[in-house]
């Protein structure tokens, strides 16, 4: 079988684009201070849904989006989240912006745009080469499901609801001795 030249001078263009892209690459290093290309981006993206079986996606989060609902999931989420999403989901914590990549703004349609089956499994399961874990050994489903239903909130979060969460933010040791001088 000959293979038409056609596909050899393809195929030649895109190993020297790769070979290119990899130099450039490495003389400018792998900070993370650089937001990833959008290459790489879209690599990552496109990577990221098809490791989601598509039973994960089509799955249907069995709580109804309800204040009773939403509540534990925003304590949650305050609680083990927002060290690197921020209360607000916006990602811009001390943390958040020096992971690679950084941590994403869950408000945003990049997010806002997945199936709940999508963010269950995200939350579920973690994305490899990312910050993001797995919590899927230590969160129920119940508490994942509803972990869902605030992040769908987090675009229309109230002040007064985004306030009511500091309380629930882990404090580090200096935050109670602080708290305690005050009492």
């Amino acid at each position: 079988m000959k293979v038409p030249k056609t596909v050899l001078w393809v195929l030649l263009a895109v190993v020297v684009a790769g070979i290119s892209y990899g130099i450039i690459l490495i003389r400018r290093g792998f900070s993370t201070k650089d937001p990833p290309s959008a290459l790489e981006t879209a690599v990552a993206r496109a990577a990221r849904s098809w490791s989601i079986p598509s039973s994960a996606k089509n799955a249907k989060n069995p709580y109804a989006a309800t204040a009773e609902n939403i509540k534990p999931g925003r304590e949650h989420f305050a609680d083990h989240c927002a060290t690197c999403h921020a209360n607000d989901g916006s990602g811009n914590t001390e943390m958040g912006p020096n992971l690679y990549p950084k941590a994403p703004d869950l408000r945003l349609p990049e997010t806002q745009n997945l199936t709940d089956g999508e963010m269950f499994y995200i939350i579920t399961n973690g994305v490899r080469m990312t910050g993001m874990p797995g919590w899927g050994r230590t969160h129920t489903a119940e508490d994942t499901w509803k972990l869902v239903l605030f992040i769908r909130h987090l675009p229309q979060l109230p002040a007064e609801e985004k306030k009511d969460m500091e309380k629930f933010n882990p404090k580090s040791y200096d935050d109670d001795e602080e708290q305690g001088k005050k009492q």
